[in-house]
Order: structure tokens, then sequence, then C-alpha cells
């Protein structure tokens, strides 16, 4: 068994940290909020004081930050990981951020001598509980087997994606369909409403018909035919939509530099810009329809 360092326990780094001491690791946790500090304690894990004290005298460090910067400050700062970590010890970050970042990063961690990889997630909290995430994996081959079984504690899938930075890419374009597809969802179910189609029989028709896709068939965003959907609980967020505007602004400032046309994603940026605008970012990304039938 490995020992961890693991930063940034908050709403998905917190169960991910759990399941690794479920698993038998010994973990060390940290983050900016004691209460989530505590929750991992309470789940197995041992307290960290700072980031130092995370990294030092361990296997593996994992992080999950909220974005670029501050993937880049943990690991690069002065008391940072860089600076502190055990000789090859194994880094993976968790994080989405920006593919640029994720790949200065990992050059600097190989050019002190630590494997790396970026390892972003899909699967919401309901995965992070419950183990079941899909890692979308990027770094060299050595260092992503190296990573698999630390990963495969936490998620169902692994999949390597190619280079270093490769993980958030994929993780981004990811989403960017997704939040494109929800909302092609909700404008249909919001224009059967008018029409006097029932909810229901709209989704057993296109569950089985050239509209299904995932944002129908496992989060129909409104309530009753899903029953596992957050519409069915007042869209308390599995995924919030404040956390896909984060995703499509990056997937938008990535399509700028490399030249790719998005419409759709500009526009999908445009309409969760204007839902977190009025003060409904922390609902979740699926309550769109409410903007969209004019509810909120």
């Amino acid at each position: 068994m490995a020992s961890i360092g693991f930063i940034g326990v908050g709403n998905m780094g917190g169960p991910m940290a759990v399941n690794l001491a479920k698993a038998g690791h010994t973990v060390k946790a940290f983050d900016l909020s004691k209460e989530a500090v505590d929750k991992t304690v309470a789940g197995g894990c041992t307290a960290a004081e700072t980031v130092t004290d995370a990294a030092r005298d361990v296997d593996v460090i994992i992080t999950m930050l909220p974005a670029g910067k501050h993937v880049a400050h943990v690991y690069e700062g002065t008391d940072g990981v860089f600076a502190t970590a055990r000789p090859g010890a194994l880094m993976i970050d968790c994080s989405t951020i920006d593919v640029d970042t994720a790949r200065a990063v990992i050059a600097a961690a190989e050019k002190h001598g630590f494997p790396m990889v970026d390892a972003p997630v899909s699967g919401g909290v309901g995965g992070a509980e419950a183990g079941t995430l899909t890692f979308m994996v990027g770094g060299s081959d050595e260092a992503v087997e190296k990573a698999r079984p630390i990963l495969e504690k936490m998620g169902k899938a692994i999949i390597h994606a190619g280079g270093p930075g490769n993980g958030q890419a994929a993780k981004i374009c990811n989403n960017m369909m997704l939040g494109i597809q929800m909302l092609s969802v909700a404008e249909a179910f919001t224009l059967a409403k008018r029409l006097g189609l029932d909810a229901q029989k709209l989704f057993d028709i296109s569950s089985k018909a050239s509209g299904q896709c995932w944002s129908l068939t496992s989060y129909c965003p409104v309530p009753g035919p899903v029953p596992t959907s957050p519409a069915n609980r007042d869209y308390k967020p599995g995924f919030a939509a404040d956390m896909m505007l984060k995703d499509l602004k990056l997937a938008q400032e990535a399509a700028s530099r490399a030249g790719a046309s998005t419409p759709l994603g500009s526009a999908a940026e445009s309409l969760y810009q204007m839902m977190s605008s009025k003060g409904n970012g922390g609902l979740d990304f699926s309550a769109i329809i409410k903007m969209i039938d004019g509810e909120i």
C-alpha cells in the first residue's frame, strides 16, 4: 500500500481521498477548509496542516484544485510540492484546468525528476463517493502506468488520452458536448410542454430514438423519468452550473488558442453565464431548463 498526500479535499477530492483510505492506503489530507479535512479524517485519513506537510515523505501526491493558477502555485511555489516531495514521488493532478498550465506543470515536474500525470475526472460527486469516476489521463506511458493502480481505487475507467495535457483536452471537449447536449434536451422538453406532450412520453420515445444522449437517459432535466437525476431533488447539484460554466470557458479559451470554430460551445457558455449571473450557479447544471422555461 502507498502513502499518499491529497491536497484539495472538497466536494470531489474528499470522497476520493476517503476511498483511497478505505482501500488500505495511508492518506494525509490537506485543504484550506478545516471542515473538509475533518470529513476525510472521519473517513480514515489523517489531517495535514499545510501543503508541505501533505507532500512530505509520501509515495504519491494527488491534487484536486479549482484552477490552473492554484495548481501552478501548489506545485511550483517556494514551499510547494516540488520543493518538498521525496525524490521520484508520483504526482497526479485531478483538477480540471487549462491545457497549457497542465503541460507546463508536468514539464516542470519531469525536470525535477518526478513522474506526473494530469487526470481530470468525470462522474460528479456521486461518482466520487461511489468510486466510479472516469479518469482522462495525460502523460507518458510510464507515468500513467504508475498512476493506474492508485486511480483504480477511485474510478471504474482509466483512459490514457495521450501525452501531458491531453487529459485536460479530453475533459473540456467532453464537457462542452455535455453542456450543449443538456441545452438541446432542455429546449426539447420545454417545447414539448408548450405543445401539450407529456414529459414521460417524450422520454419514452426519445430515449429509444435518435435524440438519445446521456443528458436525456441518465440525467433527464425534468422530474420523473430518471428518478436519480437532480431534477427530482430540486436540482441539488451533482455538477453545479458554475462548474459547467468553468469548463465551457476553458473550452472556449482553448478553441481560441487553437483556431477551432465552436459556435455551439460559445452559445452554451453564454447561456450558462446568464444562469450564473442571475444567481443560480449553485444549482445543478440541468437546472438550465428552468431558465429556458422562464422559471428562474
